[in-house]
């Protein structure tokens, strides 16, 4: 592995992980809750409206939303780096 191939897939990695929160936040899931109107709002309400008018623990919504609150828990995380590095890899290739 090259020196950019190796520096593309640990910044894809640590951007990943980075922005992970940020992205949450954008779509709504926010540290105080959902925010009306927001994209996460639109996904609360159908998964409301498939459940009989309440979110399932353990539903992608709530997961989200847990996630938005205390951040990504370590298993999350690591999930998300290896996205971000095999994002960094691909592109080392096509470079």
């Amino acid at each position: 592995m090259g020196l950019l191939t190796a520096a593309l897939v640990v910044g894809g990695a640590a951007v990943a992980v980075v922005a992970a929160p940020v992205v949450l936040t954008a779509v709504g899931f926010t540290s105080v809750g959902i925010t009306a109107g927001s994209y996460a709002a639109g996904m609360m309400s159908a998964a409301a409206v498939a459940n009989a008018g309440a979110v399932a623990a353990g539903s992608t919504v709530a997961g989200l939303q847990a996630a938005g609150v205390v951040g990504l828990p370590v298993v999350a995380s690591a999930g998300v780096a290896g996205v971000g590095a095999t994002v960094g890899f691909i592109t080392a290739i096509l470079i």
